[in-house]
């Protein structure tokens, strides 16, 4: 992701909520009832089903934007409440019991943001991203890390929050002189 491109908290829609406890209580004024209860038994099939083909279908069907080719491995959980927000593009892979978030409740807001898979990035196995981050082109995160900013095309994230620990050769070579 370029220099210039706004951080994720800068990408966030945020809304404030009304009334004395958490914003949580209030979700059934943020998305409508029936809309998160087919979401759910959508991405509910779709985590447990072994086809790909399937997966794919279902998640377009909700509104996700998923390219040609994308691989989501059992258990894999796209947001339920903002599906639409999500959008994995060609030949990426989201890996066992991993989660996209596109939402998060607060004591008084709730934000969304759309989150971007790149091409040929991979999400290793029980990795969260959080709203409004953006993976970058052939990148890829570590199992089990929390991803809670944009991560570098190419790049290699891990830990919690993820952190780059590899990046692509840029083409200068320290070594040589």
């Amino acid at each position: 992701m370029s220099d210039e491109e706004p951080s994720r908290y800068d990408r966030l829609s945020r809304q404030a909520t009304p009334g004395p406890r958490n914003s949580l209580m209030h979700w059934p004024e943020t998305r409508h009832p029936l809309r998160v209860t087919l979401n759910f038994i959508v991405v509910w099939i779709a985590r447990y089903s072994p086809s790909l083909k399937l997966k794919n279908w279902l998640l377009r069907r909700l509104g996700a934007n998923v390219g040609v080719g994308v691989a989501w491995a059992l258990t894999a959980t796209p947001d339920v409440f903002w599906p639409d927000l999500i959008t994995v593009e060609d030949d990426a892979i989201v890996g066992y019991d991993a989660t996209i978030l596109c939402h998060e409740y607060l004591q008084n807001e709730f934000r969304t943001g759309e989150v971007v898979i790149g091409e040929r990035a991979m999400i290793g196995a029980g990795a969260i991203i959080l709203p409004g981050v953006h993976v970058g082109a052939d990148a890829q995160v570590a199992a089990n890390s929390l991803v809670d900013q944009d991560v570098p095309e190419g790049a290699t994230v891990a830990g919690v929050p993820a952190e780059v620990v590899d990046r692509p050769n840029d083409g200068e070579d320290s070594e040589e002189e």
